[in-house]
């Protein structure tokens, strides 16, 4: 039932040079697919995912601390970046997905979630932050988002989901690196400065999302994308785009010009090219739905 998942196969891109750490990121990697692989078992699916998100998270753990033991040995410069981000994945991301598999009695839907985030974080992990260390690839990154302003930006676009769809809204990662989640409409929306100077919004929405709230707004139930419900999804982008500026301030030097709907394909290319400043995933009741946002 996770078909799209079982074809991410490891591959040679993914070494970082150093033994003990690819070889943990192997590991890794076979421990979610061997969940994958079992989880096409109905009758033992529910047991096997349960077993397998506590040797997922023991195993981590175990790989973040030694990883994290070889980046103080190396003196590596971006050691408190790179730490943060094992601690969100380990601390935050983790234990909200887990959250909603329970909640969901463990469902298909939760579970394919689950297991297709983690391997699109330990992929985008290990291709853009951990090659870095190793001086396979450069570091292209403007930073780690403070706290208080990822709180603040939770805040706001709780407040904003909640007064326009009534829907409750729940952070899942505040590190969200371009991970695949379920079929999803992606649009980016630009913005320019008098100076020149460019911001791309980013809007990654679960299909079943988009359509139940524009199939809300205009009275309508959608059972597939098309025309409408792409345009619908453009303007409720700006809207809501609209809505978090006037409360967080985000770009006051910044106007919009233009949008486009990208794929996933292309959502990949551009984290690897820098990790955006602002880089949020949420969870509501129909669906995920992610916030990033990234200067040029």
């Amino acid at each position: 039932m996770f078909k799209d998942i079982k074809e991410v196969e490891w591959n040679e891109q993914f070494n970082t040079g150093v033994a003990t750490i690819d070889t943990a990121h192997q590991r890794l990697f076979s421990i979610v697919r061997k969940m994958v692989e079992f989880s096409d078992n109905e009758k033992k699916s529910k047991w096997v995912c349960m077993e397998g998100i506590k040797f997922l998270k023991s195993y981590t753990i175990k790989h973040f601390q030694e990883e994290e033991e070889y980046l103080k040995k190396i003196n590596y410069s971006g050691y408190t970046v790179h730490k943060r981000l094992h601690d969100v994945f380990r601390d935050k991301t983790v234990p909200a997905l887990e959250e909603d598999l329970v909640e969901s009695d463990y469902s298909e839907e939760s579970m394919s979630h689950f297991l297709g985030f983690c391997l699109g974080w330990l992929t985008g992990h290990i291709m853009i932050e951990d090659r870095v260390f190793t001086g396979r690839i450069i570091k292209r990154t403007q930073g780690v988002l403070p706290e208080n302003v990822v709180s603040a930006l939770e805040k706001v676009l709780a407040q904003s989901i909640g007064e326009v769809f009534g829907l409750k809204v729940k952070l899942i990662s505040e590190q969200y690196a371009g991970e695949a989640f379920a079929n999803s409409i992606i649009c980016r929306m630009a913005y320019r400065s008098d100076e020149g100077k460019q911001l791309f919004v980013f809007f990654v929405l679960e299909e079943k999302l988009v359509l139940r709230t524009v199939g809300q707004m205009m009275g309508v139930e959608f059972k597939r994308v098309d025309e409408v419900v792409i345009s619908a999804t453009k303007q409720i982008s700006w809207m809501l785009m609209d809505r978090m500026n006037s409360c967080v301030k985000l770009m006051e030097k910044f106007k919009p010009y233009k949008e486009h709907l990208m794929t996933k394909e292309q959502l990949a290319k551009e984290f690897q090219a820098g990790r955006p400043y602002y880089s949020l995933l949420f969870n509501t009741e129909l669906g995920y739905f992610a916030f990033c946002i990234k200067q040029q």
